[in-house]
């Protein structure tokens, strides 16, 4: 049986996103995103669950936003807030960027995410969707403000614009999701190839995201974690396209970074039009 894989070293969208976002404490944390609300600018109550926005991917590179809201009913919108909270008292004095904001935010917006969709970690990776988190202004750190807001977003890394989400996402991506919320890809391979969704003309599909490894598991390094990937991708795909004679995929496995951010997944793809 022929089968022609292709490494790819690439991150999945919503694992990209959240690394990216874990990273950004670093960055200016005074632009707060395009058309701000003066109300919500250095705000200190905790951001409304359910609120809808147009964010850009530039709104989700800052560590903070105040882009008005709009609504989800009647407006055009490309996110919404599915979780909001406080910090536990343990991290309220720590510095507005410390790292551990991070992987606090990752914990609870990464569960409270798949619980939103009605999706498995599986079929999250597998999606156009993915989430950003925000925190106080610097301003409103220092004035005592100590939240998190989780956004559900219509796109992901690669990104130059997002999809228009629908007036509720909760459980958008239960039972059987349509298709125009799952990843593709248009083009001969898929390495560096922005996704698109699967109701669009398309010749890569995302078919299943393997889990290479559990939890508490050290990294096994990058040799092993892609030999398994590899083999694990050519039998689920030969078994989605039904056993043909050949056929192409591809798979998408990640390094130790990954690894120690939680990711213990790869994806594999078929090239496929259906």
């Amino acid at each position: 049986m022929l089968r022609r894989a292709r490494h790819l070293s690439g991150r999945a969208a919503t694992l990209a996103v959240v690394l990216a976002l874990l990273a950004s404490g670093c960055s200016d944390g005074e632009a707060q995103g395009h058309d701000p609300d003066p109300a919500q600018v250095d705000g200190v109550e905790i951001p409304e669950i359910g609120a809808c926005r147009v964010l850009t991917p530039e709104d989700v590179d800052q560590p903070s936003n105040a882009t008005r809201t709009v609504d989800c009913a009647e407006e055009t919108h490309t996110a919404q807030t599915f979780a909001a909270g406080e910090f536990p008292e343990r991290l309220h004095d720590v510095d507005r960027d410390a790292e551990a904001l991070g992987d606090f935010a990752y914990r609870v917006c990464s569960t409270s995410f798949m619980s939103h969709l009605g999706a498995d970690e599986s079929l999250v990776m597998r999606s156009m969707l993915s989430w950003a988190w925000f925190r106080p202004s610097e301003e409103a750190w220092a004035d005592g403000a100590r939240w998190y807001r989780c956004d559900v977003v219509g796109g992901g890394e690669q990104s130059t614009e997002y999809l228009t989400l629908p007036e509720k996402t909760r459980g958008l991506l239960g039972g059987n999701p349509d298709d125009r919320w799952m990843a593709c890809v248009e083009g001969p391979t898929v390495q560096g190839a922005p996704r698109v969704s699967c109701s669009e003309k398309h010749d890569w599909r995302a078919i299943s995201a393997i889990k290479v490894g559990e939890p508490d598991d050290p990294y096994p390094g990058d040799r092993v974690v892609e030999v398994t990937t590899r083999d694990y991708c050519s039998r689920w795909i030969g078994a989605w396209l039904e056993y043909p004679v050949s056929y192409d995929y591809a798979y998408t496995w990640f390094h130790e970074a990954e690894w120690e951010a939680g990711n213990r997944r790869s994806v594999c793809w078929a090239r496929t039009e259906r």
